[in-house]
């Protein structure tokens, strides 16, 4: 059973220094055709591949508060009409802070919306010109205070570590600015230089002063410190929540089950097949129009990918990989599935198992890259 849907809304009014997701600026592109492919895409998707009820539903950019209000209301709607889900579905919104009006956000709320993730990034006003944001510090509060004076319960902000120029103190700076405003929730990624993006472009003439791998690893150490210090829990990797908040959504992709993805490039695991969509507009949308679904690459997964996934996706969350879901899953035993992986590692002192779960140590955190890669035949 299908309990998660992605929806990807690629419209963008800047587009940030470090993005590679698909997406174009917004103005002059044709918002609500493209939500008319949508409606439609779901629609076909939901016909050739039903589901009783959604459990996560995510939307997610590009920049989908970038929409008008009746756009918004639109996309919503459509939502509404084609997309099995309750007020007990965790249903999220990304969002930039200063995009919120509050009529944007009472339709949000009005149409069952109850998690909002901000994109922060930080709160230092000469890196955030720096990376590209057009926000700004008052932006953030403001946004927030709105949401939750809507009636919003559930807020999450992305926070980004080792940018150009970012110092420990900045970064110190920063979460401690976010632990004022009584949230529930904080993803924080270490930077990552993606191609065809202007901080690539920057990286390859040498313009890009990087704070390197130290710096970087230090401030990971001062992440996991400081969010534990004021009472959130490391989930994931990447993700902290105060007990009970933890992302549904994500945890969908990282236990290693199936979604939809709808929209222009947007990715999806249904049936055993991952599958991508066409990323630029007018064949995704000349694809459905057409009566087809928008599938630029299908690939139906192996038994073997399904296990290794199962590991190098699992073992990103902080409990790891349950050893008996593994068994009941695959009908293997990962222990001598993988014994001379987990022997290395163990040896490493980057991954500890036990009887019920193999998980990634404090070290092995640091280095969960190289251990997801010890699982990839």
């Amino acid at each position: 059973m299908i309990k998660a849907a992605y929806i990807h809304i690629p419209f963008c009014e800047h587009i940030c220094h470090y993005c590679d997701f698909n997406k174009v600026f917004l103005k002059g592109q044709p918002v609500d055709e493209y939500l008319d492919s949508l409606a439609k895409e779901i629609e076909l998707t939901l016909n050739e591949t039903p589901t009783e009820h959604l459990e996560t539903i995510f939307i997610g950019g590009g920049t989908p508060t970038a929409l008008n209000e009746q756009q918004l209301e639109k996309l919503c709607q459509i939502i509404k009409t084609h997309l099995p889900y309750s007020n007990k579905t965790e249903f999220t919104f990304e969002a930039n802070p200063g995009d919120l009006s509050e009529e944007k956000l009472r339709i949000l709320y009005q149409a069952g919306v109850n998690r909002i993730s901000f994109g922060v990034q930080t709160f230092n006003e000469e890196l955030l010109k720096r990376i590209g944001r057009v926000h700004r510090a008052k932006d953030v509060f403001q946004s927030i205070a709105l949401a939750k004076k809507t009636g919003f319960e559930n807020i999450s902000i992305d926070l980004i570590y080792s940018l150009p120029g970012q110092t420990i103190s900045d970064f110190k700076e920063t979460l401690g600015t976010s632990f004022t405003l009584d949230i529930q929730h904080y993803s924080g990624y270490s930077l990552i230089i993606e191609p065809k993006t202007v901080f690539y472009n920057l990286m390859r003439k040498g313009q890009l002063p990087s704070p390197g791998e130290d710096v970087e690893a230090e401030m990971y150490e001062v992440l996991m410190e400081e969010m534990a210090k004021h009472g959130f829990e490391q989930y994931e990797i990447s993700n902290f929540s105060k007990p009970g908040f933890e992302s549904k959504h994500n945890l969908t992709y990282w236990d290693n089950e199936w979604y939809y993805g709808f929209g222009a490039g947007a990715h999806s695991y249904v049936n055993g097949s991952r599958m991508s969509n066409h990323g630029p507009l007018k064949k995704y949308m000349d694809a459905v129009n057409n009566d087809r679904l928008p599938i630029l690459e299908k690939h139906p997964v192996t038994k073997v990918e399904q296990m290794e996934e199962e590991m190098f996706l699992g073992l990103r969350k902080i409990a790891g990989v349950p050893i008996l879901r593994f068994k009941e899953k695959f009908a293997e035993n990962p222990l001598s599935l993988f014994e001379e992986e987990l022997k290395t590692l163990t040896a490493r002192d980057l991954i500890q198992v036990n009887d019920q779960h193999i998980c990634l140590t404090k070290k092995g955190r640091f280095l969960g890259n190289e251990v997801f890669q010890s699982f990839l035949k």
